[in-house]
């Protein structure tokens, strides 16, 4: 029986990827792909979502600062690997907070802007954001309260907190009678 390589979560060693001093290319780097921010599957979608960096780097048996490259929000189909969707975000990708997903079917994430982005979990549109003033230092969380849906972020030195609650309803406007 054949030697089974990488089918039980082992790394598998690529042949001709051993840095040199004069480097070796490698996709992706070791800030691209994902890596520090967390990622967020939906049982609802059937999708994980993942922030991802497309960066290719040079690695050389010294260190070498990497060059910024671009950064995405991918929907993957875990099952497949298959891209569902993708959302250009903005760069260089210096910050690393991740994503969370709800039931609710939107997913949060930080971008290098310092904004709590809102997506349409199924398809990526962009329906929110809120520029926080400051660098994001943590990964979105969601919380009930007393059947209220919260979504909560580290930004630097504080966590802000914002309520998901019911869709706003158009109040009519009453129109008071003047007495002369």
């Amino acid at each position: 029986m054949g030697e089974r390589r990488g089918c039980e979560g082992e790394a598998v060693e690529l042949p001709d990827q051993a840095p040199t001093p004069t480097g070796v290319k490698v996709c992706p780097s070791v800030r691209g792909a994902s890596n520090w921010m967390s990622s967020s599957y939906n049982p609802d979608t059937h999708l994980l979502y993942v922030p991802t960096l497309e960066q290719c780097g040079n690695v050389v048996t010294s260190t070498k600062m990497p060059e910024p490259g671009k950064f995405y929000m991918r929907a993957i189909n875990p099952k497949t690997g298959a891209r569902r969707w993708e959302y250009r975000v903005t760069g260089p990708a210096t910050m690393w907070a991740g994503a969370v997903s709800t039931a609710g079917g939107v997913l949060f994430f930080g971008d290098d802007d310092g904004q709590l982005v809102a997506l349409d979990a199924k398809t990526g549109k962009h329906l929110w954001h809120y520029n926080m003033g400051q660098k994001l230092t943590a990964s979105p969380m969601t919380l009930s309260l007393d059947g209220k849906q919260y979504v909560s972020i580290a930004s630097a030195t504080d966590v802000l907190t914002f309520g998901l609650f019911e869709a706003a309803v158009s109040v009519p406007v009453v129109k008071e009678s003047v007495t002369p």
